[in-house]
């Protein structure tokens, strides 16, 4: 049975209950796979966050922020919130190969986007953690193809991007289970379906605002933030978002 833990992210805190007793303890394992995934996109979500300052900085021109230095500051997050590395997992295992994707998805986003980084006499660059992950999670998805999906969603009337917004599934978690007033607060949910991607078994690890996400969706609301979006007017605790894991069964 995997225990309640607390990971403390950029301006998030994630809180993971015991998962339901509804889900089969066969599913423990595949559990155990969505979570990592979840770990290394918060982390590498965490990483471009923290170096936001330095990206933006209009008088740097090489930020020094190579693939290989933040898949380093990721992998050595992950060691001080008590998570392995991601890049010990055995190749011969679908965890493996899902992990090895995700941090190949990764490097691949940060060499392509150097040019970007390293712009000099340019503030704000727009390559916010959302961006980044998006893009991320759309690369990973072309690696492992009808193996798994990941995606970060949100409540519909948050939703910013398009590309993120809820599917029926989804929707159904966020407005049935994790907005309603008796859901403990952080707890995730998995449940195995079937859906026109094929069987699957589906986690959805909910988010919160907290201090750091208010300057961007706090108030006042309707003001724009930063990237130029009015801001939803949120407060410290609500419920921002989603993290959605998807296992297809092959």
């Amino acid at each position: 049975m995997i225990k309640p833990y607390q990971i403390i992210g950029i301006g998030i805190t994630f809180v993971f209950s015991s998962w339901a007793a509804s889900i089969a303890m066969a599913n423990e394992a595949e559990l155990k796979i969505a979570l990592s995934l979840a770990d290394v996109l918060r982390a590498s979500r965490t990483e471009i966050a923290n170096q936001q300052a330095r990206i933006n900085d209009p008088d740097i021109g090489d930020k020094g922020l190579s693939a290989d230095v933040i898949s380093s500051n990721i992998i050595k997050a992950l060691a001080a919130n008590g998570k392995a590395d991601p890049t010990a997992a055995d190749p011969s295992t679908l965890e493996g190969r899902l992990l090895i994707a995700q941090l190949e998805a990764i490097r691949e986003i940060i060499n392509e986007n150097q040019m970007l980084i390293n712009s000099k006499d340019i503030g704000f660059k727009g390559f916010v953690p959302a961006v980044f992950t998006q893009l991320v999670n759309e690369r990973f998805g072309e690696k492992v193809g009808t193996e798994a999906e990941l995606k970060v969603t949100a409540p519909v009337h948050l939703v910013r991007n398009r590309k993120a917004r809820p599917d029926k599934w989804e929707r159904s978690v966020i407005e049935d289970r994790f907005s309603a007033a008796d859901w403990p607060t952080g707890k995730l949910f998995a449940e195995n379906t079937a859906d026109s991607g094929g069987d699957a078994f589906r986690v959805m690890v909910p988010e919160y605002y907290g201090q750091a996400c208010l300057s961007c969706h706090g108030a006042e609301k309707g003001e724009m933030d930063i990237t130029g979006y009015p801001k939803e007017g949120g407060a410290l605790g609500d419920l921002g978002g989603s993290i959605s894991i998807t296992l297809y069964q092959q």
